[in-house]
């Protein structure tokens, strides 16, 4: 019996000291959307309220607004097209070392577009 106590609380030591995953790391640095289905490979630049998408042959640049940890709105600064004036609404729904999973929704429609990015500088 003293064992099993023991060994709860040596479980509860270790999973205390753990750090819990935040987002936060997620806020700046060089990122990497790779190629799947609905994405081109895109490499983006994120450095205070500014990011930088490089995809295709195309460099495009949005403000970056963040609601919280977890959710943050992106808006084209030089919108080529009607729906690029809408603004795409991030919700970060799942994070590990270096990347999260996400779900965009482009202005006030019903798509919702899921993928994966990948922090690869600080």
């Amino acid at each position: 019996m003293k064992k099993i106590a023991l060994l709860i609380f040596l479980i509860a030591i270790v999973s205390c000291n753990t750090t819990p995953l935040s987002a936060d790391r997620f806020k700046s640095g060089t990122f990497e959307i790779p190629a799947s289905k609905g994405y081109e490979k895109t490499i983006i630049i994120r450095q205070d309220s500014i990011q930088i998408e490089k995809y295709e042959n195309r460099i495009d640049t949005l403000s970056i607004s963040w609601k919280n940890n977890f959710n943050y709105t992106l808006k084209m600064l030089h919108p080529r097209t009607a729906i690029d004036e809408d603004p795409i609404h991030v919700k970060i729904t799942s994070i590990e070392d270096d990347s999260y999973e996400f779900e965009a929704v482009i202005g006030r429609s019903n798509y919702v577009q899921k993928g994966e990015i990948f922090k690869i500088l600080e």
